[in-house]
């Protein structure tokens, strides 16, 4: 069976009275999943997620930080910071944090780089707009997407980096890619990724709306290891559903 990495993101979702039965199910759930499952929370829960998930066989961590240790930056986060909540994982360049908050590619970059150094996964998310999609631009979107945010990074820190292909126009919009969109794109990616620095078992998901009635088809391409999601994750039994898949 192909070993599947499932990850959440909770977004600004949910309160801390949901998160304590959540956290509970979730521990359970991955106990007994040959899948790697993780979940990524709002700051202010990374304590609850350490206090709870640490020791489990759930990964957690943050949606984003600042590529900077320290300074004046309010409202900003450090992976400093994320590190005394022992984070494992940290989501990179996500399509909301690019159009809502004008990150570019040399920010991710930045920020790609700061987590590694810091011992933090970083999840790089990549993808194009509908209007880049139907302007045939969207293999050249995502090449410039990964190759802007792995600028002057080696085999050995891309190697270390859990990819994460969003369709930006299949994100909170109910549209899904169909899963032969998803592995076609995920597939250019990873020839990328092993052609630029030599990465050949790059470890790329789908993020775009996956949920418990269209995870089988789109896990089961060769090319897809897993999914980032979203509002699928934040209801335990949607989500339990999707660990729960197995593909060969």
């Amino acid at each position: 069976m192909k070993k599947l990495y499932l990850i959440g993101n909770h977004k600004m979702n949910m309160s801390l009275n949901e998160l304590e039965p959540y956290f509970d199910n979730l521990a359970e759930i991955a106990s007994t999943s040959e899948n790697v499952v993780g979940v990524c929370v709002p700051y202010v829960y990374l304590n609850m997620a350490k206090g709870m998930l640490e020791g489990s066989k759930v990964l957690y961590g943050a949606q984003n930080m600042h590529y900077k240790d320290n300074g004046a930056y309010t409202g900003e986060i450090s992976a400093h910071m994320l590190n005394d909540f022992n984070c494992d994982l940290v989501i990179i360049g996500h399509s909301e944090r690019r159009a809502y908050y004008n990150e570019t590619d040399e920010d991710v970059n930045l920020k790609i780089k700061k987590a590694l150094e810091e011992g933090i996964t970083p999840i790089l998310c990549f993808g194009e707009t509908l209007d880049e999609r139907n302007g045939n631009m969207a293999h050249s979107v995502v090449e410039r997407q990964i190759m802007g945010a792995l600028a002057d990074l080696e085999y050995e820190e891309v190697s270390r980096i859990i990819f994460a292909y969003e369709p930006v126009w299949a994100i909170g919009t109910g549209v899904s890619a169909t899963s032969e969109q998803a592995e076609e794109m995920i597939s250019f990616a990873k020839r990328l990724i092993a052609d630029e620095y030599g990465v050949k078992t790059s470890i790329v998901l789908y993020g775009g709306s996956l949920k418990p009635s269209n995870a089988q088809d789109i896990l089961s391409k060769p090319s897809i290891d897993g999914g980032l999601i979203g509002g699928a994750c934040l209801k335990i039994k949607d989500f339990e559903e999707i660990i729960n898949t197995k593909v060969e």
